[in-house]
């Protein structure tokens, strides 16, 4: 995919999470700058709308292989990192199975700008227990900070630079580099905060690329360093050829989740979704529904969408994307008059 072009930057998306609502000018923009720019993601890619709920992952996975170099894993849409034509391109320095085998190439050595450029990736401990159980079983993490300074000691003698892709979070990502003095440039994701950077750790640069197709971060050799910035994706005039096919997919899907569902009661109405007060009515309609003795909910299972006057299929999958589902348990006799110790159980 990459014998041909000639490496001059970096470019770096991370936390895109199958936003298509608004991916045309990322799309358009990746298209267009591939020709002299490796292309990496940090992680995330997958779940957190409809689009992915409907479409399985397809059209991430065919936006992946188009448009993409290099992958590190995210917690969100972890097992999609291990099939074909995906785990080709993932690099992980610190995912291992049971054996303590990597899971991934722990990096890849390109050319860019005349420099051969060693790209890993790490993910952090907290990021990786946020996996649903059942898709990392036989799966582990080790100390990022002890993986990278390992993979230094094994290629510091044939690479020039060093470059991480980062699902740890950005307050993470300023530690990493002040442990690691040797990586040039820590591409950022996971945290979702409004801090992008580049920030400077001695040597090092930190920086984060925008969430959700909104932007990217970019980093290319200056001098005898490296330089780092952020940018937002410029609107499109059109979706090139090649994504045709991709973006009449993304439509198809659309029109899906326009599907009208019913009318948005009144308290929800053209607002902000109110998490607290959704789970509230949801946790008093279980007890007078179901009869439910104590009824334990994750606000942060939700996400404060926009509502109008019409719920829609999409309204429905972003306010919960990610599939969770209500488990109804009988309580051991121990509990019945006093539910709240469950919480401390």
């Amino acid at each position: 995919m990459t014998a041909a072009r000639r490496f001059q930057r970096i470019i770096a998306t991370t936390d895109f999470h199958s936003a298509f609502d608004d991916a045309v000018p990322m799309l358009a923009h990746l298209h267009a700058i591939r020709h002299d720019s490796l292309v990496v993601d940090c992680g995330d890619f997958f779940e957190g709308t409809g689009y992915y709920r409907l479409g399985k992952g397809a059209v991430e996975r065919e936006i992946l292989t188009t448009l993409y170099d290099v992958l590190a894993p995210g917690n969100h849409g972890w097992p999609h990192y291990s099939e074909p034509g995906l785990r080709e391109m993932t690099v992980s320095a610190n995912a291992v199975d049971d054996a303590g085998q990597p899971l991934f190439d722990r990096l890849r050595v390109v050319e860019v700008h005349d420099r051969r450029v060693a790209v890993t990736a790490v993910i952090g401990v907290s990021a990786f227990h946020t996996i649903p159980a059942g898709q990392r079983a036989g799966h582990h993490v080790t100390d990022p900070v002890i993986a990278l300074r390992e993979l230094m000691l094994e290629h510091h003698h044939h690479v020039d630079s060093w470059i991480v892709l980062s699902h740890s979070g950005f307050d993470e990502d300023i530690r990493l580099a002040g442990a690691c003095p040797f990586v040039d440039v820590i591409f950022a994701g996971h945290c979702h905060s409004d801090t992008y950077g580049p920030v400077h750790v001695g040597d090092t640069l930190v920086v984060k690329g925008r969430e959700l197709a909104a932007g990217y971060a970019a980093a290319e050799p200056v001098g005898s360093g490296w330089a780092a910035r952020t940018a937002v994706f410029p609107a499109p005039t059109t979706v090139p050829d090649e994504l045709a096919a991709v973006d009449e997919e993304i439509d198809s899907i659309g029109r899906m989740l326009a599907t009208p569902l019913g009318t948005v009661d009144e308290p929800y109405r053209d607002a902000i979704l109110d998490r607290r007060r959704l789970l509230q009515d949801v946790a008093s309609r279980l007890h007078t529904g179901l009869g439910a003795d104590a009824v334990i909910l994750n606000d942060t299972a939700l996400r404060p969408t926009r509502l109008g006057d019409v719920l829609t299929l999409g309204d429905l999958l972003a306010i919960e994307p990610f599939d969770n589902q209500l488990v109804h348990a009988l309580l051991p006799d121990r509990y019945a008059d006093s539910p709240d110790s469950l919480l401390s159980a």
